[in-house]
């Protein structure tokens, strides 16, 4: 869409450098949540706290269909939200207190507490983290479509997201590994060194969240202002119900909560293939994960070149289809005995480059994927008459939080069903078990990989439509401006005007 098109964009001037890194360095918020759930929650509640898998697994389904009520209802509100400051600001500036104690709170439950006492503990934490994470990361991410309208544009701002996302939660993971629940103090499975790390983890995030939301504060007079209208209840959920109402936004929305659930199921397994099944010690495992850093650089690098040749939905089926091969090949190997034992010096190479590979294509995957979501914003007015990107960045809002909710669900019944008790000591697990846990894990991954695919298939959004798209509300922009009657069937809705408030 070009200046004549949009009356917005004919007074914003182009995103500057600075303006990209501070958009994105927002998301190592939810990188450093992501990767810490998705890395040592389950870990840290079933060995180093005590607390059955089972429960864990309990209290992160519960938090996880909490999500899937609040989420749109906050995509809702954020769409339509009046303040000097915008509709997005308000929410980002309020979620960092909230978020950062909240999250040092979770890694840090009292001593002495019954498995009762720290199952509501940990559920209560959870929930005020998911909210906040969401008052944040929901208006964040519904800035981006704003910020870049073009299709190829739209998916390389998604990647600065993700590479700060990415990199961020890796390198806190690592330090996790490496320096504050070292080997050397207990490693993982103890929890001395769980409250340092929480309140680095916490600080970070804090810092992040406030850096992202001043550094994006003069964007807001270009960004569009809601209508003043007043909202009931039931209006509220009629326009959500709408708004999601559309065929594309529904695949997406399956598929990517179907898929998050397996990529969550394989980070939180992750410590324990490599722990027990692989028998790793952390040194190895802080290689693999450094390994992961330049491994996610590369997959930031080739999702837009996948995406402009061969168009979003075809790249995604790719990298998705690719990592499910390359994630599972060593495990089946090592099932039919092709891949020697563990102390053959071949095992550590391989899983070394498997896990660099997977990186690069489950990082390409995960900047498509919201880049797809962007795509429906306009789709999505045409046939409403309303901007509804903080509702619609509600679906990817809540896939993120499928990677540490349904996730760790599933990787806690998994566990629970070949035996694995509380505080179980590396070495101390049979082959029948590993074995077990091995023949368990691959049909579930690659099923649900294979069921996103499914429905990934159908979205209907291209190149070509989208442009299709964006040149009819342009038609309704240059109609508004001057008066006549818009082209197409709709009128221009008000909240497609530029603000006029200056912050």
């Amino acid at each position: 869409m070009n200046a004549a098109q949009d009356p917005a964009a004919a007074i914003a001037p182009p995103l500057t450098l600075r303006h990209r890194l501070l958009y994105g360095v927002g998301s190592v918020s939810t990188g450093i949540k992501t990767r810490s759930f998705t890395a040592f929650l389950l870990i840290f509640y079933n060995q180093a706290v005590g607390l059955p898998p089972a429960m864990v697994a309990t209290v992160i389904l519960i938090a996880t269909i909490y999500d899937s009520i609040v989420d749109p209802i906050i995509g809702q509100v954020s769409d339509n939200f009046r303040s000097r400051i915008g509709r997005r600001h308000p929410f980002m500036y309020a979620a960092a207190v909230p978020l950062a104690v909240a999250f040092y709170l979770l890694w840090n439950p009292p001593l002495g507490f019954s498995h009762g006492q720290l199952f509501v503990y940990m559920l209560a934490c959870l929930l005020v983290v998911r909210t906040f994470d969401t008052f944040f990361e929901l208006p964040n991410a519904a800035l981006g479509p704003e910020l870049a309208p073009a299709y190829n544009e739209r998916t390389k701002l998604i990647s600065w997201r993700k590479a700060f996302e990415t990199c961020g939660g890796l390198i806190m993971v690592l330090s996790g590994y490496r320096y504050f629940m070292a080997e050397s103090s207990g490693g993982v499975t103890e929890r001395g060194g769980y409250s340092l790390y929480a309140l680095v983890a916490a600080a970070m995030i804090f810092i992040v969240i406030i850096a992202s939301a001043a550094g994006t504060h003069d964007r807001i007079v270009y960004l569009r202002q809601p209508p003043e209208r007043k909202l009931t209840f039931r209006t509220t959920f009629s326009e959500i119900f709408a708004t999601l109402n559309n065929a594309s936004f529904v695949f997406m929305a399956i598929a990517g909560m179907i898929y998050m659930a397996a990529i969550g199921a394989r980070a939180a397994m992750e410590v324990y293939f490599y722990l027990y099944f692989w028998a790793f010690d952390q040194d190895q495992i802080a290689i693999l994960t450094i390994a992961q850093v330049p491994g996610s650089l590369v997959g930031v690098l080739i999702a837009p070149p996948l995406a402009a040749c061969l168009g979003k939905k075809r790249a995604t089926l790719l990298v998705w289809f690719s990592a499910m091969v390359v994630t599972l090949l060593p495990l089946a190997l090592r099932v039919v005995d092709i891949l020697p034992g563990n102390d053959h010096w071949i095992v550590f190479p391989v899983l070394l480059v498997e896990n660099v590979v997977t990186q690069i294509l489950l990082i390409a995957g995960a900047v498509l994927v919201p880049a797809m979501i962007s795509d429906i914003v306009e789709d999505s007015e045409l046939k409403t008459g309303r901007r509804s990107e903080g509702l619609l960045f509600s679906a990817d809002n809540l896939f993120r939080k499928f990677v540490s909710g349904i996730g760790v669900f599933v990787a806690g019944m998994v566990l629970s069903a070949v035996g694995f008790s509380m505080k179980t000591p590396v070495g101390s697990v049979t082959e029948r078990q590993l074995d077990s846990l091995a023949l368990l894990y691959i049909p579930i991954y690659g099923g649900l990989i294979l069921i996103a695919m499914i429905f990934v298939s159908r979205y209907r959004i291209s190149k070509e439509l989208h442009e299709e798209n964006l040149r009819r509300l342009g038609e309704k922009y240059a109609a508004a401006q001057i008066g006549t009657p818009a082209t197409d069937e709709q009128a221009l809705p008000r909240e497609t005007r530029p603000n006029p408030v200056h912050p």
